[in-house]
């Protein structure tokens, strides 16, 4: 039931008073059916919350054949009804409800209205609304949600009449079985796809429990789904992953439940649900632990879904509140960023430009890092919760929020829908028919008016020039045009593996640092990159410091025939700073090279100016002068034949060599 529906539910839990002479009807025998029906509908089962809805149904329906205007009894039937799910028979019931009141309320249209608004029927929800406003002395909380139901109704029939392509396509027996799949997670690659199960689980008091499965495509199938790692999945619920870009961390859900000594103090939850987390070394997995203070909290944390930059995480919380002496619950989007000691910040509540009153669930930061997807019941939609998107603008405000259209949304609840990388593709979990069983996991083709920006990925390896053995570097990538860095990572542990999400239309500086290794750097455009069968690929090999170790810094850059430093240098220069500052025992030569285009002595001296340029910044920032010295090489020592506008690219070039 939506929030709507779960106010008509409570209004109906008053129905009926206690007094026979207010009842509408003069018959005893009907009244004691009532009576008796009130009695059974209170009797719930302390272990399953059932109610006997057959015998209740029994003693209304018999008070209704004995006093056909009982307004109290079949009031008390449209409860019923609700309890037991049955929509329809409930609208007919609360139809007859009106029928019979010399007076109907305000809120009898109200109700109405709301039922036909859960089942879809839009224009019954209207022409009940309409009667709704013409009622004098309506509550004001009916009024509030009646209006955003009129929006929400017109905006469906406008939708319908104007669908959009959705052809879902069931992810295979390599994904989905008879138990329920949902919640997927996706590497940025989209070759990785992690997702939740309900599995059969005899340790638990109910027989089930949720654990994580990963699945890897292979062409246009993806093999069968594995459990990830015992270091994850217990026989508690595990739920709502998140996979970093590069697949090398998962945050993830874990309830109260986790206070489990077994798992020991770091899978112990601070409030009703936490978010944890866990790292991947190699092909394996830590065991998890709690992210702490600030990020959970004393309240509810749940679908966590992680930027791929490495900066910001999103998130569900839930928190309560007092309005008017009743408690409400808040269900809204949140984010904590990276601060640059390591530790998280305080959650911040997007703005109400996202938030609202209703529920939000279900968030995704896309790779492109400017699109964010969600759910939400509280916007303008088909009803029940929708998917919206919403795009940052060039001031870094989130827009309004798009709503994905029909048939992707419906009147029934959509959520956990995740759009790859690329932008083309979006999956979700269903129990439509012609599935596995329950909830499968399916894909489709993204609506052009809802896809993010053209987002590609970059895979690399970080290894010994000389060994070949990989390592675990750290490295960064500084977006060019604005010398901001973009994003800050560490390659795998066991393989040096690294994978990045990234737009296609911009220019980056790569730079990676490994203890006893000189500094690498490179600059590039996805133009420059060759792509693959596994996307574009990048080698990252590290030069063991040791005596006349010389490198290439690249990422220095200067006007034609001038040794001016251009404004796009600074990225790699601090870097520099930074390299020096850590190897304070370290003496370096600064040697510039030109082509052998032009005059030689020209060519020398320009590349002596170049190379006292770099250096007169290095000293300008810190770097003492007795460590540094500036050699002009010209164009006596070329590293490619100097025959091609790319060759003699790569000839002009300043080089680092240790001289100590």
């Amino acid at each position: 039931m939506t929030k709507l529906l779960l106010a008509l539910t409570l209004f109906v839990t008053s129905c009926g008073v206690a007094q026979y002479q207010s009842y509408s009807t003069k018959s005893k025998r009907a009244i004691k059916d009532y009576e008796a029906a009130r009695k059974a509908f209170s009797n719930v089962d302390p272990v399953t919350g059932a109610r006997p809805l057959e015998l209740v149904k029994g003693k209304l329906k018999k008070a209704l054949d004995r006093s056909p205007e009982f307004t109290e009894a079949s009031e008390m039937l449209v409860k019923v009804h609700l309890t037991e799910g049955n929509i329809n028979e409930a609208i007919i019931t609360q139809q007859t409800v009106i029928q019979n009141k010399k007076h109907p309320k305000s809120s009898d249209y109200y109700y109405l209205a709301e039922m036909n608004y859960n089942i879809g029927e839009y224009r019954a929800c209207l022409s009940a609304l309409d009667r709704f406003f013409q009622m004098p002395n309506r509550n004001q909380y009916f009024e509030r949600f009646g209006d955003k139901m009129t929006k929400s109704c017109k905006f469906a029939l406008k939708a319908i009449k104007n669908p959009v392509p959705f052809q879902p396509k069931n992810l295979g027996p390599g994904v989905n079985t008879s138990r329920p799949e949902y919640f997927p997670t996706l590497t940025a690659d989209d070759k990785t796809l992690l997702f939740t199960r309900l599995v059969l689980d005899k340790r638990t008091m109910d027989g089930v429990q949720e654990d994580f499965f990963v699945s890897k495509a292979t062409g246009e199938r993806w093999s069968e789904g594995l459990g990830i790692s015992n270091k994850i999945n217990t026989e508690f619920n595990e739920g709502a992953p998140s996979l970093s870009a590069d697949g090398k961390y998962l945050i993830f859900v874990g309830c109260d439940l986790y206070k489990a000594r077994d798992y020991g103090p770091d899978r112990e939850g601070m409030g009703s649900c936490d978010l944890f987390v866990s790292e991947k070394n190699g092909d394996s997995w830590t065991k998890g632990f709690n992210l702490g203070r600030p990020v959970n909290s004393g309240y509810w944390e749940s679908q966590p879904s992680f930027s791929s930059d490495g900066k910001t995480l999103y998130f569900i919380r839930r928190t309560a509140r007092e309005e008017n002496g009743t408690k409400v619950l808040e269900q809204d989007i949140y984010i904590s960023e990276v601060m640059p000691s390591g530790a998280w910040s305080k959650p911040k509540r997007l703005s109400n430009v996202i938030n609202t009153p209703g529920r939000e669930e279900s968030v995704q930061i896309h790779p492109d890092g400017q699109t964010l997807y969600f759910s939400s019941d509280g916007h303008v939609g088909m009803g029940g919760l929708d998917l919206f998107m919403s795009r940052k603008d060039p001031n870094g405000n989130w827009t309004k929020p798009v709503n994905l259209g029909y048939p992707i949304n419906t009147h029934n609840d959509e959520n956990s829908v995740l759009v790859s990388a690329a932008g083309e593709l979006a999956y979700f979990a269903s129990d439509r028919d012609g599935g596995f069983g329950d909830l499968d996991l399916y894909s489709f083709t993204m609506p052009n008016h809802a896809r993010p920006i053209k987002t590609t990925h970059i895979k690399g390896r970080v290894f010994d020039v000389e060994t070949k053995a990989p390592l675990a570097a750290n490295f960064q990538l500084f977006d060019l045009q604005t010398n901001k860095l973009f994003k800050k990572a560490q390659a795998n542990v066991g393989s040096g593996e690294f994978l990045v999400a990234m737009p296609e239309n911009k220019e980056f500086a790569l730079t990676a640092k490994h203890k006893g290794y000189s500094f690498y750097s490179e600059h590039f455009s996805i133009e420059d990159l060759e792509r693959t069968t596994d996307g574009f690929e990048i080698d990252v090999p590290m030069i063991p410091l040791k005596p006349g170790t010389k490198w290439e810094i690249k990422n220095v850059f200067f006007d034609v025939d001038k040794f001016d430093l251009k404004p796009k240098s600074i990225v790699v220069l601090n870097e520099m700073i930074a390299f020096m500052t850590k190897n304070p025992e370290v003496k370096i030569e600064i040697g510039g090279h030109t082509d052998s285009d032009g005059d030689d002595a020209h060519n020398q001296q320009l590349s002596e100016n170049r190379a006292k340029a770099v250096m007169n910044y290095l000293v300008e920032n810190g770097v003492a002068a007795s460590k540094l010295k500036a050699v002009g090489y010209g164009e006596s020592q070329p590293v490619m034949v100097n025959d091609t506008a790319e060759n003699k690219a790569k000839n002009r070039r300043i080089e680092a060599k240790i001289i100590q």
